[in-house]
């Protein structure tokens, strides 16, 4: 009984925040209305049943491009700079522009939707999509220049709700996120985090940004050199993940399978990049 006990707190304040109404920047946002109901990010698994049906395909195509594929056959190339990884043309491609292994200039045009990260005639970049089942928007932030000088608004945080899971892509972050960029994003499940540490950000203010969003499965990307990847696993230990090491690029991921703590996953590239 003592061990159920966090369980059904946990179940209860999740039908609790289905049952208040929801602010309305958050009326579309199921990742957003539960992380205003509950202390953490920690999603308990509700239902022993076969949830197949639910799962959604992450890919690691390579660099920051990861292909994301809905159970309703949906599919998405994030970071997409010309390739999307074996398959079908992706449904939808994000795009930033920090550097250009991050976009490409001249997208398929038979690609339905382009969501670029930043807004080419200045301003921030909005983004509130529904494709398919699947919800995606945009958090912008800020990025650094050649030069030392900021460009306001240059990278998009982008997060996909997607069989009541929320997936983040934190594209080429280069700051420390402010508490209202931590609310807009709202709960995160999955995030892929870029650990190069230095072209984005070094590891200690890349695990601050980790420890902030509290995702169950964190998955390393924009990694050049296994000492990076080694060095940051050895980080994210330290804060309490468990460390886990895939041998095949593709994983399926639903909300009954979350680990129980916080995991850093890590995919081999699909491609060489």
């Amino acid at each position: 009984m003592p061990m159920l006990a966090p369980r059904l707190a946990a179940l209860l304040a999740l039908a609790a925040a289905f049952a208040l109404p929801a602010p309305a920047h958050a009326q579309m946002s199921n990742c957003q209305a539960i992380a205003q109901r509950l202390p953490g990010s920690l999603v308990v698994p509700v239902s022993t049943r076969d949830t197949s049906k639910f799962e959604v395909e992450i890919t690691y195509v390579g660099h920051a491009t990861f292909r994301i594929t809905a159970p309703d056959g949906i599919t998405i190339a994030t970071d997409y700079s010309g390739f999307a990884g074996a398959g079908d043309l992706p449904d939808v491609v994000t795009m930033n522009h920090a550097h250009i292994t991050h976009w490409t200039p001249s997208p398929n045009p038979d690609i339905t939707h382009v969501l670029r990260g930043w807004n080419p005639e200045g301003g921030k970049a909005e983004h509130l999509l529904m494709v398919g089942e699947t919800l995606i928007r945009n958090v912008p932030t800020d990025i650094r220049r050649w030069g030392g000088t900021f460009e306001e608004h240059g990278n998009s945080i982008f997060i996909f709700e997607i069989a009541g899971l929320c997936i983040g892509h934190l594209g080429h972050l280069h700051q420390n996120l402010s508490d209202a960029q931590v609310a807009e994003i709202g709960r995160l499940d999955v995030v892929f985090v870029p650990i190069d540490g230095g072209f984005t950000m070094a590891h200690s203010e890349m695990m601050d940004v980790l420890d902030r969003l509290r995702a169950s499965i964190a998955i390393p990307m924009h990694w050049f050199a296994q000492q990076n990847l080694l060095a940051f696993a050895s980080r994210t230990r330290e804060h309490g993940f468990a460390i886990e090491v895939k041998t095949d690029p593709t994983i399926r991921v639903s909300l009954n399978s979350l680990p129980r703590e916080p995991t850093l996953t890590v995919l081999p590239r699909q491609s060489p990049f």
